[in-house]
């Protein structure tokens, strides 16, 4: 594994374990066991380190989430990126940063763009009419913050009984669709 990559897979290790409040530049560095100065080399910021991380794990994410979108299986794709959430919740945070990962490259919104599209598609076939952006962008803003409460476990102290955040993503989608 040359330099960059292990840069980024040792970033993306750290993130994973401590969080983005727990990594930087250096102990990226330090892990990855390249000089402090080696990072630079590859990323002209901190925040191109980052970028290539988030690209890393929205690769991972786009590999489940990407081909039910593509399908039309709005269902499996929903349920797909809460998992992501849920197993994967450092990461799932570091994708949502788009204050720390605008214009920092990664050509992140090359993937997320192709899936809104894809959602907008399927929405359409689903419902037999055509969706427009804010209907699309209504299901995506639910699905996605129900997953980020499922990323964190706050809908469980919601009810005196766990509510399965699945069960409430099939009312979203049932709604929606």
């Amino acid at each position: 594994m040359n330099s960059r990559d292990r840069l980024v897979t040792t970033g993306t290790e750290l993130l994973e374990a401590h969080g983005l409040d727990g990594i930087s530049l250096r102990s990226i560095a330090c892990a990855a066991g390249v000089s402090h100065g080696a990072p630079r080399r590859y990323f002209p910021t901190y925040r191109a380190l980052l970028a290539a991380i988030a690209r890393s794990g929205l690769e991972d994410l786009d590999a489940t989430i990407g081909p039910a979108l593509a399908a039309g299986d709005v269902r499996r794709a929903a349920r797909a990126y809460v998992a992501f959430a849920r197993e994967r919740p450092e990461m799932f945070t570091l994708l949502g940063r788009h204050d720390l990962l605008e214009g920092a490259g990664g050509s992140l919104r090359e993937i997320t763009g192709r899936w809104f599209a894809d959602l907008c598609t399927a929405l359409t076939r689903s419902t037999g009419r055509r969706a427009t952006p804010a209907q699309c962008l209504a299901l995506w803003s639910g699905v996605h913050g129900l997953a980020a409460l499922a990323s964190r476990r706050a809908t469980e102290p919601l009810t005196p009984r766990p509510v399965d955040p699945l069960r409430a993503l099939d009312v979203l989608l049932d709604w929606a669709t």
